[in-house]
């Protein structure tokens, strides 16, 4: 039988369904969500969590004219009882607010009316029906006027105008609700914006008698008083909430499964250690987005490597903006999440957009909340043990630590120049001494699970950096010299007659330096790799050998 097609970037349901394309059945969702009955619902989740996907498929179900063949063989159709009572049964209102964007308040607003428009066209049918008198008719046109006004009423009177059609209460799906104040806060109206989207909200979710019941999806928890003020009907969902833990983003089994339907099962334990780690209330999830990208990179080149996918969907500035003001602390606090290791934080849950650069510890609750970090577990205090999920994150991590680095470095070449002096004069212990303090400051990206060479290959990337500032010196990395490849080779252009050869060690404790700099340099003599220099006739050879142990180091130093 011929394989479903994977589904990259289909977030409608209906589409997914009549199209044949592969589908991981979230209709559970729709069953606890009835159940469980909240008037209105707000679930909060990391973009790329199936969230629209999700929300297009509450439509599918509910709305009246409902094609229920879309959920023939699915969870759902076993729970006839439920089906019988609301599958088909309500007039829906669903906008996406993920497109309310602009450089000023009143591109912004623009956006939304056009957002709002849309979803009012979609129901011109009101405009004939004999239920619904002239001067109701006439509200419902006002609607594409372009007064504010008439958008904060929009919902609540489109909701009405459904009710009075079809003798029914609405549900109301409201997906992105608050990309408009993200986007808002950063572009300079924010104060505006969350004017608009309370009044909006206010009277669609708090005073609209002709609501059914309501759903809102998006990434961060916006503090109530921000936005839902006085909602008292409001059942929020956040990622540390058992209820509805597996119905965003795939579980392990599914994963599994996905893998075996494709014939990918040998590629398991990467797309594990890729793309797994997420923690939903009690169920361990993998990236929706990731999987299917992988996966359908796999059937085009069994060969594929994996990518940072979700990562790549947008930009990452709140981990730039985290490694940028990160303290001496927090510094080690990254450090040790590099390097797979928890760090406990008191998390909230509940923030306004300004409030997120206020402190460093609103940038760990949002870093939580938006998917950069997950969670082990909860301790008795209300903390939360805070961990990097998978490689793909962590890699985001290391990317933006080596750019702080650089940055910090380029601030300030003082360091860098003394160190670089010290190796020209063959003075080992100061160049120990400034490569010392440079590290210090720094904050590693170098996991300590990894084997001993790759711990060396990041010293030697430390060191090639910090040498590379120097402009008149020749840098040669893995060079091959004497009876093997050097580590570093330096020719210096102003002074012909010198070299210097560079080889690395990675020393297990403190107390080995010493002896992994003996081996070092008894590896520079016993390979010749000052031979190379004294082809291109430079006959003045420093030889170095350097030893690391995390952000310790030592050198040694002879003339060859």
């Amino acid at each position: 039988m011929e394989s479903k097609k994977l589904p990259v970037g289909i977030d409608s349901f209906e589409k997914l369904r009549r199209e044949d394309f592969y589908y991981i059945d979230k209709t559970g969702l729709i069953r606890d969500l009835l159940n469980n009955w909240g008037e209105v619902n707000l679930f909060t989740r990391p973009r790329r969590f199936g969230k629209t996907l999700n929300m297009s498929m509450l439509k599918s179900f509910f709305e009246i004219g409902a094609d229920k063949t879309l959920f023939d063989g699915l969870l759902i159709s076993q729970e006839t009882a439920l089906c019988e009572e609301y599958m088909g049964k309500f007039p829906v209102v669903f906008v996406s607010l993920k497109g309310v964007d602009g450089l000023t308040f009143e591109d912004a607003y623009g956006m939304l009316r056009r957002i709002i428009r849309a979803e009012v066209s979609r129901h011109q049918y009101l405009r004939d029906s004999e239920r619904i008198s002239r001067e109701e008719k006439e509200a419902f046109e006002e609607i594409f006027g372009a007064k504010a006004e008439d958008i904060e009423d929009s919902l609540r009177l489109l909701s009405q105008l459904l009710y009075q059609h079809y003798g029914q209460k609405t549900v109301l799906l409201i997906d992105e609700y608050d990309v408009p104040l993200d986007k808002a806060f950063h572009h300079g109206y924010y104060r505006e914006m969350v004017a608009l989207i309370r009044g909006l909200f206010g009277q669609a979710l708090k005073t609209n008698e002709y609501l059914q019941f309501a759903v809102l999806t998006g990434c961060l928890r916006v503090a109530k008083e921000s936005i839902f003020t006085g909602l008292n009907n409001f059942d929020v969902n956040s990622i540390v909430d058992a209820r509805y833990d597996e119905h965003f983003g795939f579980t392990n089994q599914e994963v599994l499964q996905l893998l075996s339907d494709y014939g990918l099962d040998e590629h398991a334990a990467e797309m594990k250690a890729w793309y797994d780690g997420y923690r939903f209330g009690y169920a361990d999830v993998y990236c929706p987005w990731d999987v299917i990208n992988y996966a359908k990179k796999l059937l085009a080149d069994p060969k594929a490597r994996p990518q940072a996918f979700w990562i790549n969907t947008s930009g990452n500035d709140l981990v730039k903006d985290f490694v940028d003001v990160a303290d001496a602390t927090t510094q080690d606090e990254i450090e040790r999440l590099v390097a797979g290791e928890a760090v406990e934080k008191k998390v909230r849950l509940e923030l306004t957009y300004p409030e997120i650069k206020e402190s460093i510890d609103n940038l760990w609750s949002v870093l939580f909340t938006t998917g950069y970090l997950t969670y082990t577990e909860q301790t008795e205090d209300g903390s939360y043990k805070l961990r990097i999920p998978n490689r793909e994150v962590r890699e985001v991590f290391v990317l933006q630590i080596q750019e702080w680095f650089k940055k910090s470095m380029a601030k300030d070449r003082q360091p860098t120049q003394a160190f670089c002096r010290a190796l020209l004069e063959g003075d080992a212990e100061n160049a120990s001494n400034e490569l010392n303090a440079i590290m210090s400051g720094m904050i590693s990206v170098l996991d300590t699970k990894a084997r001993d060479a790759q711990k060396e290959n990041f010293y030697h990337g430390l060191l090639l950096g910090l040498l590379r500032s120097i402009a008149d010196w020749k840098i040669l990395s893995n060079a091959e010299a004497g009876e093997g490849f050097s580590d570093i080779i330096i020719e210096p252009r102003r002074n012909l007659n010198m070299g210097i050869v560079i080889e690395i060690k990675y020393a297990p404790t403190f107390r080995a330096l010493d002896e992994a700099c003996a081996k070092a340099m008894e590896q520079i003599k016993a390979r010749r790799y000052g031979e190379r220099l004294r082809e291109d006739g430079r006959e003045d050879i420093l030889a170095y050998g350097i030893a690391f142990n995390k952000k310790r180091c030592k050198a040694v130093c002879e003339r060859l």
